[in-house]
């Protein structure tokens, strides 16, 4: 079964509605993040398809995303709960939890603008290549699970 395509409007839409029915006091069903953190380690994915601030992997740690993590990351299966994340994904301080909603919200509304030939065959910073289906896989699941982590 296909994941809803997050490059239409209307799942960005949904998926923004989710986001404001958060709370700075909404709290996990699982997990160690706060909702601010939860926002923070969710714009990560967006940061690095759209800024350059984040390094890109050696070569060795390269070859391991790609051939070990890929799979798990652009395909369709959901993210089982509590699984390791990778270090530039761990957010441990605090975070003001408007300012990481407002960037959230923003990067999903240029995700629709840019649209999913943007990122047909673009290059993502850990897994090379991809399809407009595997960046859509990648973007949603991960959001969707951490939109469900906080009950929305």
């Amino acid at each position: 079964m296909a994941l809803p395509n997050i490059f239409t409007k209307n799942v960005a839409d949904q998926l923004i509605q989710r986001i404001d029915k958060l709370k700075p006091t909404s709290q996990p069903q699982w997990g160690k993040m706060n909702v601010a953190q939860m926002l923070a380690h969710c714009n990560v994915t967006y940061e690095m398809a759209y800024e350059n601030k984040h390094a890109k992997p050696n070569f060795l740690m390269g070859l391991i995303l790609k051939g070990f993590v890929k799979k798990m990351v652009v395909n369709e299966t959901p993210y089982k709960k509590n699984v390791r994340t990778a270090p530039a994904f761990i957010i441990a301080d605090e975070r003001d939890f408007a300012l990481e909603k407002e960037r959230l919200i923003r990067y999903l509304r240029k995700t629709v603008e840019l649209g999913e030939n943007h990122f047909d065959g673009r290059a993502s910073l850990s897994f090379g290549k991809l399809s407009k289906t595997e960046w859509n896989n990648m973007f949603y699941k991960h959001l969707d699970h951490h939109l469900k982590q906080f009950g929305v």
